[in-house]
C-alpha cells in the first residue's frame, strides 16, 4: 500500500515537472516574441544619408557617422511624415501658429527695365543689292534721323537713274519736236527712284552732275540707339531686308510680374513708383500701361509694365527694378512667403500634426506684402504651420514615400 502511495506521487510530480517545463517554454516563446516585435520595431539610419537602413547599430557606409536609432511608427498615416529629433535639429524645422494679421496697403514687385517696344524702329533696304559701307557698325551706336546709314550697289537703282538721266536728256533735246510728254516720263523716273529710297536732294545732285555713281548711299528714316545688326559689310540684302533696329530710350518699362490672386487689389488706373537699387535708390512715377490678357497657366504669373521717363538716358534697359503699388488693407490669415510651397499645381504648408509628423496641406494664398503672404482658405486659426524647413518637408517625403505630396489633393 506504500507502495502504490509512493507510485501515485512520483505521478504526479512527473506531471507537474512537465506542466512547469511546459510553462517555461511558452513563457520563453512570448519572450521572444515579444523581442522580435520590439526589434522590428526599430531600425538604424543615417541623418545625412537617409537611405542607408541597418537593422542593427553601427556606422553608416557612405559617410562614417555613427547611426541613429529610428522607432518605426505604425500609426503614421500614409499622407503623414515622420522625423526624428536629429532629423528636425539638422533640418533647423520651426513651425509657428497661424493667425490673423494685416497685410496690404503696399504691393512690391520685382522687375526689370526693357525697351519700350512702341518707341523701336527697324529701318530695311527699299531694294536687292550688296551693302558695300556701313556708317555704323557697333551694337549701342546712337543713329539720329537723316544720318547716313549704309552704301548699297544695286543693278536695278543704276538702271532707274540712268532711265532718269535718260529723260532729262531728251527733254531738252526733243522737247520742242514732238508731241511725247517727256515732262511727264521724267516724273514718273524720279517717281520711281523717291519710292526706292532716294531723297530730292540725292535726285537734284543726280540732274546737276548728270552722271550716275555705282553706289548709292542711305540714310536713316528713324533715330535711336541700334539694338540689332541684320547685315554686314559685303552681305547680299533682299528688298525690303532689315539693316538695323533701333530703339528711342527716352521712356523705358518697367516690366514686373504679379500673381493672378494679387491682381483683384491692385488700382490699375492709378499711380506706380520704380525704385531703381542700382542708382542709390531713386524713384520715379509712372502709370501701369500694360497687363499682360494672357496667365501663364504654368505658374499662374501675369505681367504688368510701367512706363518710365529716362531723363538723359540715364537708365539701361536689363537694369534691376522695384514696381510698389497702392493696393487694399485688409485683416485677414497671413504667413511668411517661406512657409509656403508653390508650383504648376498650386499652393501647399506644412502642419504640424504631432510631435514630429508633419502633413502637407493645399491652401488658396492672395495678397502678398513684404514677407508676409495672405492666406484665403486651406487653414484656420491656431494650426501650427512649418514656416522653415518647408522645401526640406518635401524632398523627404518625395524621398521616402516616392510620391509628390500635392498628388492626393483635390486641385
Amino acid at each position: 500500500m506504500q507502495l502504490d502511495f509512493l507510485k501515485r506521487n512520483s505521478i504526479k510530480i512527473s506531471r507537474c515537472v512537465m506542466l512547469i517545463a511546459l510553462c517555461a517554454f511558452v513563457f520563453t516563446s512570448c519572450k521572444s516574441k515579444t523581442h522580435a516585435h520590439e526589434e522590428s520595431d526599430v531600425y538604424y539610419t543615417c541623418s545625412m544619408d537617409p537611405q542607408v537602413v541597418e537593422q542593427k547599430p553601427g556606422k553608416c557606409p557612405i559617410c562614417k557617422m555613427e547611426l541613429t536609432v529610428v522607432k518605426k511608427s505604425n500609426g503614421e498615416k500614409r499622407d503623414e511624415l515622420q522625423l526624428s529629433d536629429q532629423q528636425m535639429q539638422l533640418g533647423n524645422i520651426q513651425t509657428d501658429t497661424i493667425r490673423t494679421g494685416t497685410i496690404g496697403d503696399r504691393l512690391v514687385l520685382t522687375a526689370s527695365l526693357n525697351f519700350d517696344q512702341m518707341k523701336t524702329s527697324s529701318v530695311s533696304s527699299r531694294v536687292m543689292g550688296r551693302i558695300e559701307k556701313l556708317y555704323f557698325k557697333n551694337m549701342g551706336d546712337y543713329v539720329s534721323k537723316g544720318a547716313a546709314l549704309y552704301a548699297i550697289y544695286s543693278e536695278d537703282l543704276n538702271n532707274a537713274k540712268q532711265e532718269y538721266l535718260l529723260s532729262l536728256e531728251q527733254k531738252k533735246t526733243f522737247a520742242t519736236e514732238t508731241v511725247i510728254d517727256f515732262e511727264q516720263l521724267l516724273q514718273s523716273a524720279k517717281n520711281k527712284l523717291l519710292l526706292w529710297g532716294l531723297t530730292e536732294a540725292q535726285i537734284n545732285e543726280l540732274a546737276k552732275i548728270k552722271k550716275s555713281t555705282s553706289l548709292t548711299t542711305f540714310f536713316s528714316t528713324a533715330s535711336g540707339y541700334i539694338t540689332a545688326m541684320e547685315i554686314r559689310e559685303g552681305d547680299y540684302v533682299m528688298e525690303g531686308g532689315t539693316i538695323v533696329k533701333l530703339a528711342d530710350l527716352s521712356t523705358l518699362w518697367a516690366e514686373a510680374q504679379v500673381y493672378t490672386s494679387q491682381l483683384s487689389t491692385i488700382d490699375l488706373n492709378g499711380t506706380a513708383t520704380v525704385q531703381l537699387p542700382d542708382m542709390e535708390g531713386k524713384e520715379l512715377k509712372g502709370r501701369i500701361e500694360f497687363v499682360n490678357p494672357e496667365i501663364n497657366p504654368d505658374t499662374r504669373i501675369n505681367l504688368i509694365r510701367v512706363s518710365i521717363p529716362n531723363i538723359g538716358n540715364q537708365l539701361k534697359p536689363g537694369m534691376p527694378a522695384y514696381v510698389v503699388l497702392k493696393s487694399t488693407q485688409r485683416t485677414t490669415l497671413t504667413l511668411p512667403i517661406d512657409a509656403v510651397i508653390r508650383d504648376g499645381k498650386g499652393a501647399t504648408v506644412w502642419i504640424r500634426t504631432g510631435a514630429q509628423s508633419f502633413k502637407s496641406k493645399m491652401v488658396q494664398v492672395g495678397l502678398e506684402s513684404n514677407d508676409q503672404i495672405e492666406i484665403k482658405s486651406g487653414l484656420t486659426a491656431g494650426d501650427v504651420v512649418v514656416v522653415r524647413g518647408a522645401y526640406l518637408l518635401h524632398s523627404e517625403y518625395v524621398f521616402k514615400k516616392g510620391a509628390d505630396p500635392m498628388a492626393g489633393h483635390n486641385h
